[in-house]
């Protein structure tokens, strides 16, 4: 049985770096640029949206001769969907009684 979690602080930041630009590759190196997520932290979590479909990911070859292909990402509907009800739940948290 599998648990639904909620999405960390973390993957948050890189889907909603990938659903700025939903219709471009962008590259590990960029999107660690765009969240300031080290690679020990952005790659496992890039590995695992892909592997839940929130995101897609391929192989595109260098547009610099003699460099080696790359690995881009793509953010996926199911990953939009998942960002937007993150926010949407953000919104609707009750007020905590915190002094104004």
């Amino acid at each position: 049985m599998k648990r639904k979690r909620k999405p960390s602080r973390q993957t948050l930041l890189v889907l909603s770096a990938l659903a700025a630009r939903p219709n471009d590759w962008l590259y590990g190196l960029e999107i660690a640029q765009l969240t300031e997520l080290k690679s020990g932290s952005l790659y496992p979590i890039l590995i695992r949206c892909s592997e839940r479909g929130l995101l897609e990911s391929q192989w595109l070859e260098p547009i610099v001769q003699g460099r080696p292909p790359r690995h881009a990402y793509r953010i996926l509907p199911l990953g939009a969907d998942l960002l937007a009800q993150s926010h949407r739940q953000i919104v609707r948290l009750p007020d905590q009684g915190l002094p104004t």
